[in-house]
């Protein structure tokens, strides 16, 4: 008798009550093996055994989740079953093909009607072991449909007059309904979709069994700043998007389980730290302490890597702490993910500009043996209109960074002024405009309005931004673009010009280029505009290393796939390669810059640097 592990799993009952009685029938002749006995009043699954001396009648009660033996018709000793047959057709009904995966007993294998579906039903008629189990393709068929779980949120009402988390995040029971929505694919397209390649499937299993701390530490395998993608990544474009149920229904929320792992984990302040391996005696130096330079600190730190961030400003976290809201990622959820690097053994030095304090050179000169820069892509870019330059006209960057890392929202505990409109105008159509325009909001303005030039399907930012700022109250005027800014007497602003436009053919993204329609002309009333086009990479870093090798719109040019730059010993990923991009890309370019950072430390870095072409 062959044993099959690859295709039999115990099989899953949740969502069917204990004592759940099973019809059952033989996959032969199709008849029911089901009986009725008046003495215990009781549903049996009747067969018939045949031993080395005799043949005789084996009783076993079909209810979940045990097969539970009849006292006077029970099986006879293992050891002595010839065969076991259906009574109607007295076919042999044992399964040669497997073996109980406990005991390594007799198996018996029928078909059995469950949730209204016929599924094959593996049963040991071992009475010590009562193992059943079904494969994995017919787990799939009784599993219940279950709708994608919605997250706990702030009312849009109330949310608009603070700065709290908008939303709550899964709790347990809601983590475990949507961990079961799981397919638990044999070829998961989820992994393939994740940039740093979290075992996603692995780590649903753990929540669905309700091991929260197992799943955050699985995820913690691949991914250093979880609660932090849980909250930012836009899953829906990566993992979630390739998920096998989202073509014909609502993905897995992976990022919602994600978060929920991450957020228990440090709750219960179960914070597990990794061994370390013996220090290798090689020196890392990070430029930058955003989700590329962090994650890179991470990986370098548990090979065994001597790793030293430096962060221009006060705090570190880069974008995290200065571009995002904190309705939309505690600044506490961040210090704590900062904190745990940390306690790794990560070396963080503040108000440290490379390319002022030190160059790249200087750092190898200091003993470092590799650099990654890691500095992202914070410059502003302004739209270059006439009237730009008049007053409450600010970039992304500057608002954001003003309320977010300095605090101007609670102002005059924290003395950071803060911009105010009574009407603004935010122009853009990514995820920064809509950070923009929920914060305004918030800061009290009375009207906000998001000019985009294409429609509301070609925007950039995430659905779920775009639906919290229209349940907030936030104006989207589409198919609209700027062509100036008008001032009063005493140069503030006052008003925008505006032009209607209409979708041409497709531009290098794929997009329909937006087109200006004749004589749309247009004045929208404003006291404060803000402008969210796009960043570009900040030249501090370049003008103490101008040997750094850049593209025609001042990016790091990479030799490879691993980020490997024309200097020997010098990598880079983020932003600040790849232009303005998402958390997560960022992760995942240093995740790959890592492994070769690694391999180039351990092999020596004596010799001629060697950087293949990129893919």
């Amino acid at each position: 008798m062959k044993k099959n592990t690859n295709n039999t799993n115990d099989v899953s009952v949740e969502g069917i009550a204990e004592g759940t009685e099973i019809s059952v029938f033989c996959p032969l002749c199709h008849q029911g093996l089901n009986c009725f006995d008046p003495g215990t009043r009781r549903i049996w699954m009747r067969l018939k055994t045949t031993t080395s001396h005799t043949e005789g009648v084996m009783e076993l009660s079909p209810q979940v989740p045990l097969f539970k033996p009849h006292p006077d018709h029970a099986p006879p000793a293992r050891d002595s079953i010839r065969d076991i047959n259906c009574p109607h057709c007295d076919r042999s009904l044992l399964d040669t093909e497997q073996a109980c995966p406990r005991c390594d007993g007799l198996v018996l294998g029928i078909h059995a009607a469950i949730r209204q579906r016929v599924v094959r039903l593996f049963v040991c008629v071992n009475p010590e072991c009562n193992w059943f189990g079904i494969n994995r393709a017919d787990e799939q068929k009784i599993r219940p449909t279950l709708e994608r779980q919605k997250k706990p949120e702030q009312d849009a009402l109330l949310r608009i007059h603070n700065f709290h988390e908008v939303s709550y995040g899964f709790n347990r029971e809601l983590a475990i309904a949507e961990a079961n929505r799981c397919l638990d694919c044999k070829k998961p397209r989820c992994v393939e979709g994740c940039p740093v390649g979290i075992d996603i499937p692995a780590f649903i299993r753990l929540v669905r069994k309700g091991d929260f701390l197992g799943a955050a530490r699985k995820i913690k395998e691949k991914n250093a700043l979880p609660a932090i993608c849980g909250r930012v990544c836009p899953q829906e474009d990566q993992c979630e998007k390739a998920c096998i149920l989202g073509i014909k229904g609502e993905p897995v929320a992976i990022g919602n389980l994600e978060r929920f792992a991450a957020d228990f984990e440090r709750e219960t302040d179960s914070i597990q730290m990794p061994k370390r391996p013996r220090p290798t005696g090689k020196r890392v130096a990070i430029v930058g302490s955003g989700p590329a330079g962090l994650t890179l600190a991470a990986d370098m730190c548990v090979r065994g890597h001597d790793v030293t961030v430096y962060e221009a400003l006060h705090k570190a976290g880069g974008v995290l702490v200065y571009g995002i809201p904190e309705f939309r990622l505690p600044k506490a959820i961040v210090a704590s993910e900062i904190d745990y690097l940390r306690r790794l053994g990560v070396k963080i030095e503040l108000n440290t500009i490379i390319g002022r304090l030190f160059t790249i050179q200087e750092l190898f000169e200091n003993g470092f043996d590799a650099v990654f820069v890691g500095t992202g892509a914070g410059l502003p870019v302004f739209t270059q209109l006439p009237g730009e330059n008049l007053c409450n006209i600010l970039s992304a960057n500057e608002y954001l960074t003003r309320i977010n890392l300095m605090k101007a929202y609670a102002f005059p505990e924290y003395d950071t002024p803060a911009p105010l409109g009574r009407q603004v105008v935010v122009i853009g159509g990514g995820n920064v405009a809509m950070d923009c325009a929920r914060t305004a909001l918030r800061m009290g303005s009375r009207e906000v309005t998001v000019l985009y030039r294409r429609t509301r399907e070609q925007m950039p930012a995430r659905e779920e931004e775009i639906h919290h700022a229209e349940e907030e109250g936030i104006r989207f005027r589409y198919l609209t673009s700027p062509v100036r800014f008008i001032g009063d007497e005493r140069n503030w602003l006052r008003q925008v010009e505006c032009v209607q436009m209409k979708l041409g053919d497709p531009d290098p993204s794929g997009r329909p280029r937006p087109i200006p329609a004749a004589g749309s002309n247009f004045l929208l009333d404003t006291d404060m505009a803000l402008i969210a086009v796009g960043a570009g990479p900040n030249p501090v870093l370049f003008s103490g290393c101008p040997e750094l090798k850049t593209t025609s719109r001042g990016y790091i040019d990479t030799c490879n796939g691993s980020g490997r730059c024309n200097i020997a010993g010098v990598w880079s990923g983020g932003d600040i390669v790849t232009g303005s991009a998402t958390v997560i890309q960022a992760m995942g370019a240093a995740r790959k810059a890592a492994t070769d950072i690694h391999e180039y430390l351990q092999n020596g870095n004596g010799g001629e640097w060697a950087a293949t072409p990129a893919e």
